[in-house]
């Protein structure tokens, strides 16, 4: 069961890479169109408004149509086969289901306690998802009708029919038998949606009201959960779906952010909301003291080495949010220091909301001064120094817990291990091996070394079963286990680490992961 979970939360992240552009898109117009930044340029009327507002349209396409990405977008991690047609056949599907939807409520709305004669949005509970009049069962919705098509798409695709059917085989097939199974569907979403948007009101209302100890309690768990990846389940219905706020708290905050940088109400009343989105600050400020920790414990003549794995670790983590390498390498060595790593996230950002820190901060510096700092500067510049200065202060904490604990348990953390570990892990054959020299890559495809070894390592294609990724790791379910090479193995083909957990595993691989993903595809197509 967690595998399939695991295959889920890595397919949730292929619509989810779409949104740090489009949020910088977004921030940046709002941004140019603040008369406090560019003056006279900010009038309503004059050319260079208009051409803002334009690119700011296009920026809004992704989180307008939310749902629709995400059903769309799940075929190509969860599709086995012919990933194109399996969205072809995922996008018809989810428009079928809302248009059943649609006329079911038309004629008969008032039987599900639904009045379909109101206007979209608001406390309607109603939406338009591409320009159908529809319940708003937000990327819900569109999960589980996509996945219920993903599945008919696995089973039904290659069925052979008779010769005079052969025009019915293939995606008309699965189109078809999803078309029949949509009509319960859309009764049952008519039945039972309007009694969960009622349940969704009462859970928003009372993680609002559970104040500090909510955000606590929300980020501690969508730090714990990283490494089985099921944290996709905590966050994505707070940032993304409708948890706390209809239109989750990403879409929420950029729609209000004009309206946020001209009042000078304080932020904690305006979008109190925006407490569920400061996990992003334990990537900062936390992985900084990490790393500060881990470079005091190592080894006098092993500090320079270690400087050299963990600034650019601790710069990534911080600029752009992605804490992989620097969170697995202790995980890997020690995983108590993990459950240490949530518990002052989840404090840290407690601590900042019940000062009053809130807004989308979910990833790194780059995208928080982009949709939090520049666009709030003026009225509410005082949020972010009280969030600079919580932050320096848990640089400390963190930076004191580790090392107490590192050197207190003899953690091996980088710079501490054994000699013979150390002369493996840092010789130039070792180097240029996880930089892909020495092996056979195809110069169209500078991905396709690490991808072969990764392949080797994995004990070849006949043992692979299914083939997936998330924002850094390449998530692979294999046959039989005992065919897969040791850790080291991995790490001398570039890999920062791997996560087993009975047939499936995880293998650290970093944002090139798709273009790796793609490689290892295509080997086992050729093999």
């Amino acid at each position: 069961m967690l595998k399939h979970f695991q295959r889920l939360g890595g397919a949730l992240f292929a619509p989810v890479l779409l949104f740090p552009f489009a949020g910088l898109v977004v921030a940046l117009t709002i941004i140019l169109k603040n008369p406090d930044f560019v003056g006279e340029l900010a009038n309503t009327n004059g050319t260079f408004y208009k051409m803002i507002t334009v690119i700011e349209e296009g920026g809004w396409t992704v989180f307008r149509q939310l749902p629709l990405i995400f059903a769309i977008g799940l075929p190509i991690g969860l599709a086995k086969k012919a990933h194109p047609r399996a969205c072809l056949a995922v996008l018809a599907t989810y428009l079928t289901y809302n248009y059943f939807i649609s006329a079911i409520l038309t004629f008969w709305g008032p039987s599900f306690g639904v009045d379909f004669t109101q206007n979209v949005g608001g406390v309607s509970g109603l939406t338009t998802i591409a320009g159908i009049k529809t319940l708003d069962t937000s990327i819900v919705g569109a999960i589980v009708i996509s996945g219920i098509t993903i599945y008919i798409h696995n089973k039904f695709f290659d069925t052979k029919l008779p010769d005079f059917l052969g025009t019915f085989q293939g995606t008309t097939l699965v189109s078809a038998i999803a078309f029949v199974v949509m009509i319960p569907c859309a009764y049952i979403t008519c039945l039972v949606w309007p009694k969960i948007q009622m349940g969704i009101s009462s859970l928003q209302a009372l993680m609002v009201t559970s104040g500090t100890f909510g955000v606590w309690l929300y980020t501690f768990l969508e730090r714990i959960l990283i490494p089985t990846g099921l944290h996709h389940f905590i966050y994505g219905p707070f940032i993304f779906g409708p948890a706390v706020v209809d239109t989750g708290i990403q879409v929420a905050w950029a729609e209000n952010l004009l309206n946020f940088a001209n009042s000078t109400q304080p932020l904690k009343e305006l979008f109190p909301q925006g407490g569920f989105a400061l996990h992003g600050n334990s990537k900062i400020f936390g992985c900084i003291g990490i790393a500060l920790a881990m470079y005091k414990t190592a080894r006098p003549e092993k500090k320079k080495i270690v400087s050299g794995l963990l600034i650019p670790a601790a710069l990534t983590a911080a600029l752009v949010g992605i804490t992989e390498p620097l969170e697995f390498t202790f995980l890997f060595i020690a995983p108590f220091l993990f459950v240490v790593h949530a518990v002052l996230a989840a404090t840290m950002a407690a601590v900042m909301y019940a000062f009053g820190v809130v807004g989308n901060m979910g990833s790194g510096i780059i995208e928080i001064a982009a949709l939090n700092w520049l666009p709030l500067m003026k009225n509410h510049s005082g949020v972010m120094f009280t969030q600079l200065a919580i932050g320096v202060v848990f640089i400390g904490i963190y930076y004191l817990v580790f090392k107490f604990l590192i050197e207190k348990y003899n953690v091996k953390t980088p710079g501490r291990e054994d000699e013979e570990e150390e002369t493996k892990l840092y010789t130039k054959a070792d180097w240029k091996a996880k930089n892909g020299e020495g092996k056979e890559t195809n110069s169209s495809d500078p991905y396709s070394g690490k991808a072969k070894a990764f392949l080797e390592a994995f004990g070849g294609k006949d043992n692979i079963e299914q083939v997936n990724n998330c924002a850094t790791r390449l998530r692979i379910s294999v046959k039989d286990e005992k065919k897969v090479g040791p850790d080291i193995q991995f790490k001398a083909a570039g890999a920062h680490g791997v996560v087993r957990n009975g047939k499936a595993f995880q293998v650290i691989v970093g944002l090139s992961v798709p273009q790796v993903r793609e490689s290892f595809e295509n080997l086992m197509e050729q093999n």
